[in-house]
């Protein structure tokens, strides 16, 4: 490994050795990175390390607000703004009680690298709080959404900083959000969020764009492998948006998603959820905020796991997690490998601990990285910043074949830049070195600051 980068990683372990999810992404992209380092030695002069791990703006805030029977509540907002070196900071909102400033800072250090693979001029953001609204009237949300946001809205903006919808944040609370950012501005600046609704201002197939980019992406994986996607059987974690726009593409193409869990148990529906009675239903299931498939189960005559996680059954040919970070580590690799699947497709922001990354990288399973798989949601959503510029609306035909394009041109980037440091087909190193090269050189180029 290259000493500057090896000397870098070992300062951000010391310094944020509390922060684990922040300090596990760093490691694993810049020791990606690190035959850049050695062809570009003036990026060790120019600090650009030291700068690149550090976020250009983190702060957090109090946001208090009041439930139906008039109790109030104080949660913790955040907003990391990390790195606009290629244009305004851009990165969702999460909602969950689980929230704190390592999990925005991560967040918002991968999300840098996403938004350079997506070749468009967007810098690097997360926001959120700890705020949980499973359980919470719609009363309740809207509240807390206002209060958030008044506390948020001097610091975004269409060239500042364009937050969007994530975790705990549908087309629901982007809603409330964007309508108290009105209120307190008193303009229409739509630019300001993404993931809104139809009626003002927002994006045909964005609720489907993470998961139908992820598709677009594993068909450019399948390829390469002389493989197709037709037939092939899926694995998914979760159930929310990201997932149900992976069963649908797959369904479109004729694959068919077999498995699918929730955060304590999973379904086997041997037939697919590939029906649009079952895709409806999965939807369904994430407006009532449930964190259980036995309702689906039930419904449809499936099995349903209850307590257990579906790593290591042999029936599936991918699996795509597509629900929170961390959910592999060693012990699901081991299952995985001993599964004899032969794609692991990550979708969620870093899935998968470091451990278990370099277990499965040794295994010869062909892996594609989250930071490449998901940026279609980025994607869609800054299509959504360009026709809200140009005050017009794409069709969906336009918008998907824009989405299907990106991907595409982002699988072939990863692909070029890990050969020409002469890494062959590791596409985890080549989209971490061509998010990496974009950043780095801007940076160096508008000097030290």
């Amino acid at each position: 490994m290259n000493a500057y980068v090896e000397r870098v990683i070992s300062e951000v372990k010391e310094k944020y050795k509390d922060q684990k999810e922040f300090v596990q992404t760093v490691e694993e992209v810049l020791s990606s990175v690190s035959p850049v380092l050695d062809r570009h030695p003036e990026y060790e002069t120019a600090g650009i390390l030291e700068r690149m791990v550090e976020p250009e703006r983190m702060f957090s805030f109090r946001v208090v607000w009041t439930d139906d029977a008039g109790v109030p509540h104080t949660n913790v907002g955040y907003r990391c703004q990390f790195n606009g070196a290629i244009g305004p900071y851009k990165g969702g909102l999460r909602f969950q009680k689980n929230v704190n400033e390592s999990i925005i800072k991560f967040l918002a250090f991968e999300q840098t690298y996403k938004n350079a693979l997506t070749g468009l001029p967007i810098g690097g953001g997360k926001g959120g709080s700890d705020f949980d609204p499973a359980g919470r009237s719609e009363a309740e949300i809207m509240r807390f959404c206002q209060s958030y946001m008044t506390a948020l809205y001097r610091y975004i903006g269409p060239d500042q900083d364009v937050p969007a919808g994530d975790m705990g944040v549908g087309g629901k609370e982007i809603g409330y959000l964007f309508g108290q950012y009105r209120r307190l501005r008193g303009d229409f600046k739509n630019g300001v969020l993404t993931g809104k609704g139809l009626t003002y201002g927002g994006s045909l197939i964005r609720p489907e764009a993470t998961g139908y980019g992820a598709i677009y992406y594993l068909n450019e994986v399948l390829h390469q492998q002389g493989d197709t996607i037709r037939g092939k059987k899926i694995a998914v974690t979760g159930f929310g948006n990201v997932a149900w726009g992976v069963m649908k593409k797959a369904s479109q193409l004729g694959a068919r998603v077999t498995y699918m869990s929730g955060p304590n148990c999973y379904v086997k529906d041997p037939e697919g959820i590939i029906t649009k009675e079952k895709l409806d239903f999965v939807l369904e299931l994430r407006r009532r905020n449930e964190t259980d498939l036995k309702a689906y189960a039930d419904r449809f005559g499936c099995e349903y796991h209850a307590g257990e996680k579906f790593w290591g059954v042999n029936d599936v040919d991918i699996y795509m997690p597509c629900a929170t970070q961390n959910e592999v580590g060693p012990e699901e690799a081991k299952k995985i490998v001993e599964s004899g699947v032969r794609y692991y497709i990550e979708v969620s922001n870093m899935p998968t601990t470091n451990e278990a990354l370099s277990y499965l990288r040794r295994s010869g399973i062909i892996i594609a990285p989250s930071k490449a798989v998901n940026a279609g949601g980025v994607g869609v959503s800054s299509l959504e910043m360009s026709q809200n510029s140009e005050r017009l609306m794409w069709t969906e035909e336009e918008v998907e074949e824009r989405l299907r394009s990106m991907m595409v041109n982002i699988y072939r980037v990863s692909l070029e830049a890990a050969q020409k440091y002469g890494l062959g087909y590791d596409l985890i190193s080549g989209a971490n070195i061509a998010g990496f090269e974009k950043v780095a050189q801007a940076m160096y180029e508008q000097g030290i600051f």
